[in-house]
């Protein structure tokens, strides 16, 4: 199996811990990955903002710099939800074999090896929030929250009005900030109201937003990826 790691934007370039987790996590697991060097944006931001002739050559990028290998992993939802949902809107021809191949982090441990216990030990109270795309366009439906289940140490607390946005998304943030800041401050009180020392979710750009705003409310809840989480283990903890 040759499985290579599409960290993202974001992780490279704000959240390195999680892409090297991912890679902690697989490897223990019996998994081989490899990281391309040549891999770039996955062209979401200009798809989003409407400037698709500009993303045209991103999509081929992406397909040219893992074609070869079985599996492609994600460390974020939104950028497999781009991959799987949009690839094929803007080269459905091109892009179709390269976006079979690609998972996000949690369907590929329980879709494809299998596993939801994957020997993580995290002693800590912790929250989840299912984001936009994980929830909405890649179905990840319970993936997650049983990965997270089957963690020693780890207790699951439940968290009001979990599929509500956290009102991130992306260049929304930018051009509602208002609107944005009060999703965010909904979707901390109820983090709060939870007593959880973290918050984790699939996606870095969505608990960057929420972790912004629970530090500016002095609340001192972490904000953790769920690769972070699974990645840590009784003899190297997080």
């Amino acid at each position: 199996m040759r499985v290579a790691l599409f960290v993202t934007c974001v992780n490279d370039t704000l959240y390195p811990r999680t892409g090297q987790a991912v890679v902690t996590l697989l490897e223990r697991l019996g998994v081989e990955v490899d990281f391309p060097q040549e891999q770039t944006c996955c062209g979401q931001p200009q798809y989003n903002t409407g400037y698709r002739r500009q993303t045209a050559p991103l999509v081929k990028r992406y397909s040219d710099v893992f074609r070869g290998y079985d599996y492609v992993v994600v460390p974020s939802g939104s950028c497999a939800a781009m991959v799987r949902d949009n690839y094929p809107r803007v080269d459905a021809e091109g892009t179709a074999d390269v976006v079979a191949r690609t998972y996000e982090l949690t369907e590929f441990l329980v879709d494809v090896l299998g596993v939801t216990d994957v020997g993580a030990y995290y002693p800590h109270t912790v929250t989840y929030h299912p984001t936009c795309h994980g929830l909405r366009m890649l179905g990840l439906g319970e993936r997650p929250r049983k990965l997270l289940e089957a963690v020693k140490g780890l207790e699951l607390r439940e968290l009001e009005g979990a599929r509500e946005c956290c009102g991130f998304g992306g260049t929304f943030a930018v051009k509602n900030a208002a609107v944005s800041a009060a999703m965010g401050t909904d979707k901390a009180r109820h983090i709060e109201e939870t007593g959880a020392d973290a918050v984790c979710a699939v996606d870095n750009s969505c608990l960057m937003h929420i972790g912004g705003t629970l530090s500016r409310r002095g609340t001192g809840v972490r904000s953790v990826h769920l690769a972070e989480i699974l990645a840590s283990t009784e003899e190297a903890p997080l």
